[in-house]
């Protein structure tokens, strides 16, 4: 792989930033923009900088923006870099697809495909940004701002006394997460709850005679669930994922009545898996089961910009599923392309913020849309059940055969700097060879219940109704947000 380290510059000098929300997402931020020569400040509101959940992957084109900015041998000694990633049919096991991550796959990238920890990719990012010069402070929640002419007066609260403070910049990112404060000021949107729960657990590899060999990630799907396996930590240990179909959640939405809070429970998933290949079903035992992670997601949105002096990024912009592994890397590139398109036009002596914006969310919005649609298709597709199943497993085998890599060149062959959704925002719809299976497989379940193709739900063969149908509608009680509700990764 070319090495393409970033070198610090100075193009963003006396600009300052301020960041609200130092996960992933904002800590990249700080870096990239202060990689730029920008003065930043990021706020926190908990107490320390960690991540919910274990196991996140990285894919190519995420793995190539770590690498620009310098740190491309922290994280492949904190993680781990699997040999392939394999589709199973989680009632007979049967391999379906292997995407191998080899030499090919490298050259055709240009880039390693990344498991690790995510509190370790956190912990370096952190640590990578103060290097760079940021300033990151914890304890201290954002609350709103008040745009002005030449700037942007951020309204702050320290949680530990609950003293306000009011601060200036020159921008203002909101990095705030699912429920992001800033987001209320472009829409009055609700998280979207998925009708699906996912448990985690991870274990020493080397203890478990079973999986001690494993090298890859190996996902087992459908019908109604999904389970993933990968090692972690140079092989230290085995990240595990759980995912399943709310019963108690669609019969509330098919009843009428308020889905009730804890749908997902532990009593619905010690029957779940009951009609998954014996191997997974073995599996269950290492799950936590004092949280689990109801999976949501919001309504892509066509417009990140908040005011002349405001953007949200991150989850708080795009919230996935987490289908394709991308939520993480998303984020990042948010921060990429804001860092890039400021320097750019400073380098040029044509900063002129609201066109820096108009222009980012120009070309991350649609970006992140098809990323957002495509992945509640992808969940749909694992999910299947029945002749759609079947036809899923062909299709898979089919890829396999010929080639998989155009049905995922769009995600991992990406690169802001080509500017190719501001280009062309039709690059932004669901690809035309997801849109191919799409289609076969509603299809199939039209001719079964006399429908048009393109009106039929998969609900009939164990997926949740069409989204944009009731599976979308929302209970009062299934807005709340509790420790166990939110957008953690479940890949």
């Amino acid at each position: 792989m070319t090495q393409n380290i970033l070198t610090a510059s100075e193009e963003l000098r006396g600009q300052r930033f301020i960041i609200s929300g130092g996960g992933i997402g904002g800590a990249a931020g700080a870096l990239a923009l202060s990689l730029r020569g920008a003065d930043v400040t990021l706020y926190e509101r908990a107490p320390e900088f960690k991540e919910v959940g274990a196991g996140l992957q990285i894919g190519p084109h995420g793995v190539r923006m770590l690498e620009k900015w310098g740190l491309k041998d922290r994280v492949f000694a904190a993680g781990y870099l699997p040999e392939r990633m394999q589709f199973r049919d989680a009632v007979t096991a049967e391999t379906i697809l292997t995407m191998d991550f080899g030499e090919d796959f490298q050259r055709h990238y240009g880039g390693r495909y990344l498991v690790i920890h995510r509190s370790d990719l956190l912990a370096i990012l952190v640590e990578a940004a103060q290097e760079a010069g940021a300033t990151l402070h914890n304890g201290v929640q954002v609350l709103g701002a008040d745009t002005r002419p030449d700037g942007v007066t951020v309204h702050l609260e320290h949680r530990a006394d609950g003293r306000p403070e009011d601060v200036e910049a020159d921008l203002l990112v909101a990095f705030d997460g699912i429920h992001s404060v800033f987001r209320k000021e472009i829409v009055q949107d609700e998280p979207v709850p998925s009708a699906y729960v996912a448990y985690r657990g991870t274990s020493s590899l080397p203890d478990d005679p079973d999986m001690k060999d494993l090298k890859d990630v190996v996902g087992y799907i459908g019908p109604r669930c999904h389970f993933i396996q990968y090692p972690l930590r140079h092989g230290e240990l085995l990240n595990q994922v759980a995912v399943f179909q709310s019963p108690r959640y669609l019969k509330a939405l098919t009843e009428g009545t308020d889905v009730p809070e804890d749908w997902g429970n532990n009593e619905e998933f010690r029957n779940a898996f009951d009609h998954t290949h014996e191997f997974v079903r073995g599996r269950l035992g290492s799950m936590w089961l004092d949280t689990w992670w109801q999976m949501s997601d919001r309504e892509p949105l066509d417009n990140w910009v908040v005011s002349d002096r405001i953007i949200v990024m991150g989850d708080a912009a795009h919230p996935p599923l987490q289908y394709l592994a991308s939520g993480a890397v998303m984020a990042m590139e948010d921060a990429e392309c804001l860092a890039l398109y400021a320097s750019q036009a400073a380098a040029a002596g044509e900063l002129h913020w609201p066109t820096v914006l108009a222009e980012v969310s120009g070309e991350r919005a649609p970006r992140c849309a098809r990323i957002q649609t495509t992945g509640r298709f992808w969940g749909e597709l694992w999910h299947v059940d029945g002749v759609s199943r079947l036809i899923r497993n062909e299709t898979f085998r089919q890829a396999g055969r010929t080639s998989w890599y155009p049905y995922v060149d769009w995600l991992w062959d990406y690169d802001a700097e080509r500017r190719e959704y501001l280009q062309d925002p039709s690059k932004g719809e669901l690809p035309e060879a997801l849109q191919e299976w799409e289609y076969n497989i509603h299809k199939v379940i039209a001719q079964r219940e006399g429908a048009s193709p393109r009106t039929s739900s998969p609900s009939s063969s164990g997926t949740p109704a069409a989204w944009g149908s009731g599976q979308r509608e929302r209970s009062s009680s299934s807005a709340a947000s509790d420790s166990r509700k939110g957008s953690s990764p479940a890949s």
